[in-house]
């Protein structure tokens, strides 16, 4: 029997109520948590309060707009953290059971990794079409957050963090170049030194992006500065801010996508270039990787080739 100090908890049906109290505590919000979930906000309301009366103690309070954890109701978020990982773990061991057919695939990527991800998932729910997948794609700080929290099976890095036990595996080039518009005037020049790329304005990623590092460790090598004109946030923004003629920069081969025209964006041809990396398939030290992440990962090293690479610009 469970003991006598939870048993009123699975009585009130308590695990709901925490999934709608986990979801207002991360976003900060019941108007937010009530859109995650596809539920109505009063219904939120609603959920926590009683939460909060079988707990006896109060939850949230309001200060302004804004709604903050109590004591008791920061104890019980990291408590939920607690008792969705052990959830997770059961999970991953009950689909270990079923197969990869009747398992899940969780995979977290970078921004640059969008560009493939899709179609090696196609791929793979092709020949397992009841396997549920979900995708989430992140910056570098952000996929390294996930892999800190363990909350997916299978990471994909172009830069795993050298700070975290792992285990990785290479799957796929990742070739980084210098991006310019096609009427540029370094277009079509041979052996550009890189001390005429530190002369334009550059188009810089954001702080915690892996294309940032390489853009950094490239100039450093070349004993040089960027003359950095603006900074953005994601690929995209950087070839449209290209495209307009604010710059260039240092981004992935990948950025282009498999099926674009890359006739408005040219390659230079610079001394050093391209960075040769290599997308990793990451995860922790330990982790018990499930049979359908493992069956992905083999379709991977299979056809990563023939469904990506030879469909690159």
């Amino acid at each position: 029997m469970p003991h006598a100090g939870i048993r009123r908890h699975l009585r009130h049906g308590m695990l709901p109520q925490l999934a709608v109290f986990e979801a207002a505590a991360r976003l900060g919000s019941f108007t937010r948590a009530a859109e995650s979930l596809h539920l109505a906000q009063p219904t939120v309301s609603t959920q926590i309060r009683k939460l909060s009366e079988t707990l006896e103690l109060p939850l949230f309070e309001q200060i302004g707009r804004k709604v903050h954890l109590t004591p008791a109701g920061a104890a019980l978020y990291e408590g939920c953290q607690e008792l969705f990982s052990a959830f997770e773990r059961i999970e991953d061991r009950l689909s270990g059971l079923r197969g990869v057919e009747g398992g899940r695939l969780r995979l977290a990527v970078s921004t640059t990794g969008k560009y493939f991800a899709p179609r090696l998932l196609a791929r793979f729910v092709e020949q397992h079409p009841k396997v549920e997948v979900s995708l989430q794609i992140h910056n570098r700080q952000g996929l390294i957050d996930r892999f800190v929290r363990n909350e997916d099976d299978l990471y994909v890095f172009a830069n795993p963090p050298t700070e975290c036990e792992l285990v990785s595996q290479p799957i796929l080039p990742n070739p980084l170049v210098v991006f310019a518009r096609a009427d540029h005037p370094l277009a079509g020049q041979r052996r550009i030194p890189m001390s005429a790329i530190a002369d334009e304005p550059f188009l810089m990623r954001e702080q915690g992006s892996g294309t940032r590092l390489v853009a950094h460790e490239a100039f450093d090598r070349a004993g040089l500065q960027p003359n950095i004109r603006m900074e953005l946030s994601t690929n995209e923004a950087i070839k449209q801010a290209i495209l307009a003629g604010l710059g260039i920069s240092i981004l992935s081969r990948y950025t282009l996508g498999l099926d674009s025209d890359p006739s408005q964006l040219v390659v230079l041809d610079v001394e050093g270039f391209p960075i040769e990396r290599r997308w990793q398939f990451v995860y922790p030290v330990g982790k018990q990787v499930s049979p359908t992440a493992r069956a992905f990962m083999d379709l991977v090293r299979n056809e990563a080739k023939t469904l990506v690479q030879d469909h690159l610009p």
